[in-house]
């Protein structure tokens, strides 16, 4: 039989199976190399699960799991993805994030060192963003059974009582915001991907996002409708699906689109529409057309938001369509994205 190890080899070592069977391995891994990365009040504690106090109003809290390729990318992780998604997801309610769970599937021979950097990389995005992760759970799988890692996390944020934040609440002749250029985090992804790598500058926009949405809710309040970060299917999906929840339609104005001359240029190389592709740092915003002017300044001057412009406007339009006018003073349809361009893109 096997002697336990005493020590985790973080420079050589592999995961294997005994690290997942809730023996004295398992506990190594969790207080030698998460607890370490992600130490809080909460954690010291080694229970099962954290309590925590609850403020003044409503409480948000939602979901996402990460099956990221490749597991690094330039401008971060699927550790520091899985953070910054999940504190967004909250955000995007206009709540401040708080606490976070996090669950790992590690495939058995995953590298320890490749681990610890993951696990570091999340605690410095928590840290960083005031949020503490104070609960968790891994599990191992055979070789073969994963591709290397996968990471869910939940989150959990505090809502202010007068903030409710719904696509059913966009009205038509609001203006149409974004926090900054587009298709930065699937480029990034895309560049490094085996099958398609190719030699590029840009990184991911990956980034909490939740400061930004803070001084947007303190310059526009209630002018604020709806906020989406544009994920998996890119501006166009956000926008279709918050055209369907509020019965409208959009005119985007194509020229007032931010999109990086790098992104513009992967795209048309690769025969892709910048409007798909994934972000992981920028937001979406539906405002009242009095306030728009008032939070698009907001957002400028933050540093997440300085490239922020106002593209457009919701239009009455019972097709619920996308519009696009064309910088060549033509018409396009942003439709849904059809099929999946981009597998595990977060």
């Amino acid at each position: 039989m096997r002697a336990n190890k005493l020590t985790l080899d973080l420079e050589n070592g592999c995961v294997d199976l005994s690290h997942g069977a809730g023996g004295r391995d398992m506990a190594q891994l969790i207080s030698g190399l998460f607890h370490k990365a992600f130490g809080n009040e909460w954690l010291a504690c080694r229970n099962d699960q954290s309590a925590f106090d609850v403020g003044a109003g409503r409480m948000v809290m939602t979901t996402d799991a990460y099956v990221v390729s490749p597991l690094f990318f330039p401008g971060g992780n699927i550790g520091s993805l899985a953070v910054h998604g999940t504190i967004n997801d909250v955000a995007m309610a206009g709540a401040r994030p708080q606490y976070l769970s996090a669950s790992f599937i590690i495939e058995e021979g995953f590298r320890l060192f490749d681990l610890k950097s993951i696990a570091d990389s999340m605690g410095e995005a928590a840290r960083e963003a005031g949020v503490y992760i104070i609960t968790g759970d891994t599990k191992v799988v055979e070789r073969g059974k994963a591709d290397g890692l996968f990471i869910s996390t939940t989150g959990i944020g505090f809502l202010a009582d007068g903030l409710d934040l719904s696509a059913d609440k966009a009205r038509a002749g609001d203006r149409v915001l974004v926090s900054g250029s587009l298709g930065d985090h699937g480029v990034a992804i895309m560049s490094k991907r085996q099958n398609l790598a190719f030699q590029t500058q840009i990184i991911s926009d990956s980034a909490a996002l939740h400061d930004l949405v803070a001084v947007m809710v303190g310059a526009g309040g209630g002018g604020i409708r709806v906020m989406r970060d544009p994920t998996r299917g890119g501006l166009a999906a956000t926008l279709n699906e918050i055209a369907h929840q509020s019965g409208l339609g959009f005119r985007l104005q194509e020229k007032a689109i931010p999109v990086k001359p790098q992104v513009a240029a992967a795209c048309e190389l690769l025969g892709l529409d910048p409007l798909h592709i994934a972000n992981e740092g920028k937001l979406v915003a539906i405002v009242a057309p009095d306030m728009a002017d008032a939070v698009l300044a907001a957002m400028k001057a933050h540093r997440l938001g300085c490239d922020a412009a106002d593209i457009g406007e919701a239009i009455a339009d019972d097709h619920q369509f996308v519009q696009i006018a064309t910088s060549v003073g033509g018409g396009r349809i942003a439709d849904w994205l059809s099929g999946e361009q981009l597998p595990r893109i977060c």
